[in-house]
């Protein structure tokens, strides 16, 4: 797999780390399969301040915002952007009728279905994994993939962002947009721009960079961010905050008028 395919293996890692406390925020199953070696070696190359509790706020964050979208709007079509090693379509408790796509490389898709070894989503629940290249034109392979844009649609786009030069984030957030009915919700994170200079991460920007996913892109304003590509912010959280803290959170949360400090925010947007 490629460089930043294999980082999906460290997120796995981290969610395994977490199903396995006593008081566990979820439990996925499948998550030390799917991470492998290559998952834990990474989350010690990775280690950094945080790295794991924010691991686990932002999978506890999405777990509960995409049952929430599938509950209160009965949206029965989701897309996971750049899948990665993501178990959601196996894991979650979706209605029957739900249609899961995932996108991702072709590469990470095979490694993700050998490792899964025949495992199946539950009854009732269509998987459909559509390789893409993100990077380039996707939409006619998600199209023939059965795809509707005509009903609403649930996007989820996690860890996925900062890995991407500013220009491929905007080309992305409007292309979703514009397969997006009324009713569509996306959810997502981004990275400050503080957190790609910030010198007490520099070890692990630098390892990540050396492995060739250097982080490209942040923001310090994602609500005007997520406007101007189309979106409209319905809520954005730092981890610690209420909504996005679950007792995980050890750090202090400092005011976002408080400039040029590293953050990362979770959030939940829907057709402007």
């Amino acid at each position: 797999m490629e460089a930043v395919s294999k980082t999906a293996q460290w997120t796995a890692a981290a969610r395994a780390l977490e199903s396995e406390r006593a008081d566990a925020l979820f439990v996925d199953p499948y998550a030390r399969t799917v991470a492998a070696d290559t998952g834990f070696k990474l989350l010690d190359r990775y280690a950094g301040a945080g790295t794991v509790e924010f691991l686990a706020i932002r999978t506890t964050y999405l777990d509960r915002a995409i049952a929430k979208a599938a509950s209160e709007q009965g949206i029965r079509q989701v897309v996971f952007v750049a899948a990665g090693m993501d178990t959601r379509p196996f894991r979650l408790d979706w209605a029957v009728g739900t249609t899961v796509f995932e996108l991702d490389r072709p590469a990470l898709l095979l490694a993700k279905d050998q490792l899964l070894d025949g495992a199946q989503p539950p009854a009732g629940v269509t998987r459909h994994p559509v390789a893409v290249d993100l990077a380039g034109e996707w939409t006619d392979l998600l199209l023939m993939g059965g795809f509707r844009p005509d009903v609403p649609t649930l996007w989820v786009i996690e860890g996925l962002m900062f890995f991407l030069p500013e220009d491929a984030v905007r080309r992305l957030l409007a292309t979703v947009r514009g397969l997006s009915a009324e009713g569509s919700v996306l959810l997502g994170d981004f990275a400050s721009r503080a957190s790609l200079v910030n010198p007490l991460a520099r070890p692990f920007l630098n390892a990540l960079a050396d492995d060739g996913a250097p982080w490209q892109f942040g923001t310090d304003t994602p609500e005007q961010f997520l406007t101007e590509c189309g979106w409209e912010a319905r809520e954005v959280r730092q981890p610690g905050e209420d909504g996005a803290s679950f007792d995980r959170w050890p750090y202090p949360v400092l005011s976002r008028d408080l400039p040029g400090v590293p953050r990362s925010f979770l959030f939940t947007a829907c057709p402007a």
